[in-house]
């Protein structure tokens, strides 16, 4: 399956690192707003066609899908070119900044018939999946609160050009950083019904987006939590997810679990307990290109699969956008000062 790109930024190397080394997935070519940065990007990972225009990248032969790796904003206007040229997409996290947006793509794709996937490679790891699967079982119980802690640190020279301009990353802590464990807790303790958030600007105090944000959350269940995401705590801590119910509770930092305690003991817990994966994974704490291909590689091998075998994806994109209605809950909230329901909950 071929793949071009759009977009020659860091991710995009995350990204090309990943279909290089997947079963079946090959990079063709590139196109960036800059140039140089395709024409670098295609040396770097050995392809031939490197340009900026959108439209000559789609029309190359042998490209079957696209890689959209532009800042969060500009996701739409790319991402309906590719699908009015047929070809499948994965997008970087979010599909789009805005629900508007996202759901502009998806229904777009759909009658076009094309697939569209979205990176939120943080579900592939096996904890993110243990916990998940002993909230499907009921082991929590009654689910009492659910929260997530991204604290992380960003020097004031990371935030140059794109970053924390809204017209193009869409935001800031909320959307760029934590979006990953607003992901994990939506998908382990389900949509909240009503969201309540503040936003500032703490230290990084000259770009236009939050650097700092807390949200309080109330889940249908009667549950509640709390999401944290900064990028001006140094030196930068795992992000952290608690579910804490009436028979357990499980404390994910990056993707190791680092407590599982549950009333009713399985002989499988102790090996759960022991294992550690975010050596595979990498964390983005203190340093953005800290983190690892591998859970990237997980998510495009699943892509490929899922398109050759007509089955569907472990994250279809119509389950990515409910951590782009999520984070714009909490920024609405932020804005408006009243508390929020996210759309389509």
């Amino acid at each position: 399956m071929g793949f071009g790109f759009i977009g020659a930024g860091a991710i995009a190397h995350f990204h090309a690192r990943a279909v290089a080394e997947s079963n079946g997935g090959r990079v063709v070519g590139v196109v960036s707003r800059r140039r140089g940065s395709a024409e670098q990007f295609a040396r770097e990972h050995h392809i031939d066609f490197a340009g900026d225009d959108v439209h000559a990248l789609l029309r190359q032969p042998g490209v079957d899908a696209v890689c959209i790796t532009t800042p969060s904003a500009l996701h739409l206007e790319p991402a309906l070119a590719a699908i009015r040229a047929g070809k499948h997409l994965m997008i970087e996290k979010p599909i789009d900044s805005t629900v508007e947006g996202t759901d502009h793509i998806l229904d777009e794709a759909d009658k076009a018939g094309v697939r569209v996937g979205s990176i939120f490679q943080a579900r592939f790891g096996d904890a993110a999946r243990q916990v998940k699967a002993a909230v499907d079982a009921g082991r929590f119980g009654r689910m009492v609160l659910a929260s997530c802690y991204v604290k992380w640190y960003r020097a004031g020279d990371y935030y140059t050009g794109w970053k924390g301009r809204i017209s193009e990353d869409g935001g800031g802590a909320v959307i760029n950083q934590a979006i990953h464990g607003v992901d994990l807790l939506q998908w382990f303790a389900g949509m909240p019904v009503e969201v309540f958030a503040w936003t500032t600007r703490r230290v990084h105090t000259r770009i236009e987006s939050e650097d700092t944000s807390v949200a309080a959350l109330r889940f249908a269940s009667g549950a509640l939590g709390t999401i944290e995401a900064t990028t001006a705590t140094w030196p930068g801590f795992s992000r952290r997810i608690e579910i804490c119910g009436e028979k357990g509770a499980a404390v994910m930092e990056d993707d190791d679990i680092v407590r599982w305690e549950f009333r009713d003991e399985r002989p499988e817990d102790a090996s759960i307990r022991a294992t550690r994966e975010s050596g595979a994974m990498g964390s983005g704490a203190a340093a953005p290109m800290a983190i690892k291909f591998e859970g990237h590689l997980r998510q495009v091998q699943d892509f490929i699969d899922g398109i050759r075998e007509n089955r569907p994806f472990f994250i279809e994109g119509r389950e990515a956008r409910k951590a782009v209605a999520l984070v714009r809950a909490i920024y609405d909230s932020a804005e408006t000062g009243m508390p929020v329901r996210p759309d389509g909950v």
